[in-house]
């Protein structure tokens, strides 16, 4: 997992990648490629 300021840019590189909030923090998930996971902070 990746930890990131802006999550722009990685929301972009699939095109499966989804924006999620959970327990105040902002995390990419991705259901098919599981290796696009970034968390914001």
């Amino acid at each position: 997992m990746k930890v990131k300021n802006s999550l722009r840019s990685l929301k972009e590189r699939h095109r499966d990648c989804r924006v999620v909030r959970r327990k105040g923090r902002v995390y990419v998930i991705n259901k098919t490629q599981r290796r696009y996971k970034a968390r914001q902070g």
